[in-house]
């Protein structure tokens, strides 16, 4: 399929859209959350059991049930495909969807 998306010089483009974080590899650095300007993804807790808590802020430690932290998309749809977590993730933990395959 040909690329329907354009960059301002007119050049073909494909933007590639988060969609998932494996949690089991994620180590919950941060990184791609201090890069995305969209707000796609957040830190969440979870516990020895492998459960998410819920999302952390900087005091919460889900009455010390928190083993560790781990990033999850929770607003996809926020997503605008320009890659720049995946190119800060130490651990190739994403999963990404070109445009031309994303349902809308």
């Amino acid at each position: 399929m040909t690329s329907p998306f354009v960059t301002r010089d007119g050049s073909k483009w494909m933007p590639d859209y988060l969609t998932f974080i494996d949690g089991k590899t994620c180590i919950g650095c941060g990184r791609c959350f201090k890069v995305c300007s969209r707000e796609v993804m957040h830190l969440y807790g979870v516990d020895d059991a492998g459960e998410i808590l819920g999302v952390c802020d900087d005091e919460d430690d889900f009455d010390g049930e928190l083993n560790r932290m781990i990033m999850v998309v929770d607003h996809a749809g926020r997503c605008i495909g320009c890659g720049a977590c995946a190119r800060v993730c130490p651990k190739n933990c994403q999963t990404h969807l070109a445009a031309d395959n994303a349902e809308a």
